[in-house]
């Protein structure tokens, strides 16, 4: 059993430094140490670290990192692509871009350690569209990294020859899907594919692609300067290291904050400050709005990927989102429904129909006009998406309401004759001031 409480500030142990995103202020902690380590010990050995050290993906989903590596076919004769998804868009997820913000250079480290395990030559970072001071702050750190030798040919004298792409997206929620985004990078509309082929056999230009997050690859550096035996002393044996938890909603300090995985919600929840003053939680979400709601008795629950698993949710982007009692769980969920509604990529009819129609009811609810059968009706929509649809969008849309409806069963009923407006005043749920004239 490794470390699983407390802050452990790795990736963000130097956010506070007023250099901190640029090349100096990146090298004054060692920064790119990892790369020369990397190139000695050779593509093979980067990837058995990485395999050992147990790292899984902090996109979402939580695939082991290193075996996701190992499929990409060597001496197949085609060019092999590194890709970031850097598309971060989930409701209630902001921690790729804070680390893109004050710590640019670890995933440009990330990113050649990275392509020179698999043997890409090109490398791409997918930035949302939406943020363009992201898209600065990281073409300002590829530029300092290519005038420094370490982008371009021949990087660091190794031989190895490695270009990198800074691409801003246009702001879709779908081309955080990662099949999507490939197609985005080629210049068509973001739309997923259809699996098999993975990206990994044929991804980007119909070639071995590896689509990793950019706090996964943030993590690189760490894990080959330190070892695979030093990432594992944090964390649990299924989900080991630390992770950024990004924690908002109803909380007296919200922020984000580095822990190990295993911390429980309720330790978490300390550090943030606890929910603010005179309320309690009522429920909250622990990994953005795509995963089921848990309760408050799930406080002491560990933050690891089985653990949430076992109590029916997912740790998901690791961003929890706290609501209080203030809170309409009708109105919430009617919230998310409509964002997915409106960012479904209509490619496919259970994810196109199945929003919009899940939308028209849960509005019905929040109106004061539901009724009995609305219920089971939405309940059966659900079921008709849910791992039927493209890509993992549709999933998420049928994910909040089966949850809210099994802990919060008496406010939909409750939606059958009043308002989420009346019921829950908006303006007690709000964390700024009302301003009265």
């Amino acid at each position: 059993m490794g470390i699983t409480t407390g802050l452990t500030p790795v990736l963000s142990a130097h956010w506070d430094e007023p250099d901190s995103y640029t090349l100096a202020g990146y090298r004054r902690h060692g920064g790119y140490s990892a790369v020369a380590k990397a190139f000695a010990a050779g593509p093979d050995a980067v990837i058995s670290t990485v395999k050992d050290s147990g790292l899984r993906g902090r996109g979402g989903a939580g695939f082991p990192t290193g075996l996701k590596w190992s499929f990409v076919p060597q001496n197949d004769g085609k060019p092999h692509y590194l890709v970031i998804n850097a598309d971060e868009s989930e409701p209630g997820a902001c921690k790729d871009i804070p680390l893109m913000m004050a710590n640019p250079h670890s995933l440009v480290e990330g990113v050649i350690i990275t392509a020179f395990a698999i043997r890409a030559k090109h490398a791409f970072i997918y930035i949302r569209g939406e943020v363009p001071h992201v898209v600065r702050r990281v073409n300002a750190a590829v530029r300092e990294a290519y005038a420094a030798g370490l982008l371009g040919k021949d990087v660091s004298g190794s031989g190895f020859d490695l270009d990198l792409v800074v691409h801003a997206g246009a702001g879709a929620y779908i081309c955080g899907e990662e099949t999507a985004l490939l197609d985005s990078l080629e210049g068509r509309r973001g739309q997923p594919r259809l699996k098999p082929p993975f990206p990994a056999v044929a991804g980007l230009y119909a070639s071995p692609t590896v689509v990793n997050n950019v706090e996964t690859i943030a993590n690189i550096p760490a894990i080959v300067n330190g070892g695979a035996d030093w990432f594992r002393q944090f964390g649990t044996e299924k989900s080991p290291g630390f992770k950024l938890f990004a924690v908002s909603g109803h909380v007296n300090r919200p922020g984000i904050y580095e822990a190990p995985l295993g911390i429980t919600m309720r330790e978490l929840l300390e550090h943030a400050g606890g929910v603010r003053d005179g309320h309690r939680v009522k429920f909250w979400l622990p990994g953005g709005s795509s995963v089921p709601m848990l309760i408050e008795e799930h406080l002491d629950l560990p933050l690891t990927y089985e653990d949430i698993a076992g109590a029916g949710s997912m740790l998901g982007t690791g961003t929890p989102m706290v609501f209080d009692e203030t809170t309409s769980v009708v109105r919430a969920v009617t919230g998310w429904l409509r964002f997915y509604k409106h960012e479904s990529c209509g490619k496919c009819t259970p994810c196109r129909e199945g929003t919009y129609w899940m939308t028209h009811m849960l509005g019905k609810f929040e109106a004061g006009r539901g009724t009995a059968s609305d219920l089971e009706t939405i309940g059966s929509v659900c079921s008709q998406i849910a791992g039927r649809s493209f890509c993992a969008l549709g999933d998420a849309a049928a994910t909040p309401f089966p949850a809210a409806v099994k802990y919060f069963r008496e406010e939909f009923e409750q939606g059958m004759t009043t308002p989420a407006n009346v019921a829950f005043a908006p303006a007690a749920a709000t964390m700024l001031p009302v301003v009265t004239r």
